[in-house]
């Protein structure tokens, strides 16, 4: 056995001794991965584990910004990979640190934090514990091919939170491995990844994997990801999950984004950009093949609303509207933030998307989250498999029909007493090649005990959309009320279904 080899058997058995897990085996693959999970679950949490020192618990934001890793220190720098790898401070609100490993084909290599590994400019370095690892880590990759300069593609940081770019876009949602009572009736448990193995990629590999342990109170779990950058970055995902106890809610494939102000609720008077959003809506290819775009709010009181289906084909948080003329911001570059797509593979069965919306006054609060919920929770005592894909886009999921580009409310020119005026924009697919004469109808319907009146369907002539405009009286008491709208033409459905909520 190599002095390498070694080293990172004894800190796994350090590890397992502190679980009370010992001789267990090393982790070099997703099989002994599973394990590991298994065996961790059998055993009480390790409350404390990767805990970091007050002193970098205590630096401010701007303060760890200025701890810069050295990039010529990146892993497999030099090496003829299309990958490199950056690894990411504790401090700040990073106050619990990961551990990493390499795996290559001679074996496992633990990869201890360092000072050296960074600049500590203005920032005095304090004492470093030898065991302290890192809050996470950052992928490179040249999207131009090989030759080109390195760009971050993606991160590993905080919780169990990532997040990937498509080449072109900016960072802006992101994923996690697991949401447990998200706006449930109990407080939300933020599992994390506490270890990661990255698998060293060969000179011409153009898909990295990574390997991840997931840990809470409630559960344990071994990750697998696959993931493939380019104009689309592909990251699949393998899982197994290990319960303790049951969970209220139990969210797969959660994706987490931000929608402060659109089109519908208008600018604040305090700030001079018209949008600001990462998303601006959940879309829903449901298993009986029907398509729905749910617009996102920014709502006066938390929303959560749940789209009953069945073996989902796909579901996810987009950024639909890329005219730079609609956020006016420079350095925040809203219209090119990523739309994340999930695609399920297998069946999934029974369940719904669970969309919770958060009030926010800030564009700094992720304040959207969308995850797929079983209708069967999974079991403590027997392991809950699951896979799915993660396409990290700018465009390219839509649709085969016309789909929503703008929804608007409120009151019009003549005011309306006793009814809410709504405005919805359809625009492409077959919409496109009808004339404007075409006698297109407006499928409308709204929730119990409120009425729709006074539907029209119109071409604009100055854009090409098609317009549905249409008033609701609402309901005496009141409550929120569920409205939905799409385009047919002779009998032949020509649009995705608009959904909305309507909060009184």
């Amino acid at each position: 056995m190599n002095r390498v080899r070694a080293w990172g058997r004894l800190m796994l058995g350090f590890a397992a001794t502190a679980a009370g897990l010992v001789g267990e085996p090393l982790v070099a693959d997703f099989a002994a991965l599973r394990a590991r999970a298994r065996a961790f679950a059998a055993v009480p949490p390790r409350s404390n584990a990767g805990e970091v020192p007050f002193w970098l618990r205590s630096l401010s934001y701007d303060q760890l910004r200025r701890i810069e890793f050295d990039t010529k220190q990146s892993l497999w720098a030099g090496a003829g990979s299309l990958f490199e790898a950056q690894f990411l401070h504790p401090g700040f609100l990073f106050d619990r640190s990961v551990r990493i490993w390499e795996t290559h084909p001679g074996g496992v290599r633990p990869i201890p934090l360092r000072t050296g590994l960074f600049r500590y400019q203005g920032v005095e370095p304090g004492q470093i514990p030898v065991d302290l690892g890192f809050a996470g880590f950052r992928l490179m990759h040249p999207f131009g091919g090989r030759g080109e300069p390195f760009m971050e593609i993606g991160s590993f940081a905080g919780a169990s939170y990532f997040r990937f770019l498509p080449a072109g876009a900016a960072y802006g949602l992101s994923a996690r491995g697991l949401a447990l009572d998200t706006a449930a009736d109990r407080p939300e448990e933020f599992p994390r990844f506490s270890e990661f193995w990255l698998e060293r990629p060969g000179a011409d590999d153009r898909a990295i994997t990574v390997l991840a342990l997931l840990e809470s109170e409630s559960v344990t779990g071994a990750y697998r990801f696959r993931i493939t950058p380019g104009t689309e970055t592909v990251v699949a995902v393998t899982a197994e999950l290990h319960f303790r106890r049951a969970s209220a809610v139990v969210g797969v494939a959660p994706l987490t984004s931000m929608f402060w102000r659109g089109e519908g609720n208008g600018a604040a008077p305090e700030d001079y950009r018209p949008e600001v959003h990462d998303s601006d809506g959940l879309l829903l290819h449901r298993g009986a093949g029907e398509w729905l775009w749910r617009p996102l709010t920014n709502p006066a009181r938390l929303t959560v609303a749940t789209f009953a289906d069945e073996d989902p084909r796909g579901f996810g948080l987009l950024q639909r509207d890329r005219d730079f003329e609609h956020y006016q911001d420079l350095e925040a570059a809203y219209h090119q933030r990523p739309s994340l797509w999930v695609e399920p593979v297998g069946r999934w069965g029974r369940g719904g998307v669970r969309l919770v919306e958060i009030p926010t006054r800030t564009e700094f609060d992720d304040n959207v989250v969308a995850c797929w919920v079983p209708e069967t929770a999974p079991v403590p005592g027997t392991p809950f498999a699951l896979e799915y894909r993660l396409r990290w886009i700018l465009d390219g999921v839509a649709p085969p029909g016309a789909r929503v580009v703008a929804t608007r409310r409120g009151k019009s020119g003549v005011h309306e007493p006793g009814f809410e005026r709504f405005v919805v924009d359809f625009a492409g697919g077959p919409l496109a090649g009808l004339a404007a004469e075409a006698p297109v109808e407006a499928v409308v319907t709204v929730g119990d005990a409120a009425t729709p009146h006074h539907v029209t369907v119109q071409r604009n002539r100055f854009n090409g959309s098609w317009r549905v405009a249409f008033l609701v009286r609402p309901p005496a008491e009141p409550r929120p009320v569920e409205l939905r709208c799409f385009l047919r033409h002779g009998g032949q459905t020509l649009s995705e279904t608009w959904s909305h909520l309507w909060q009184l």
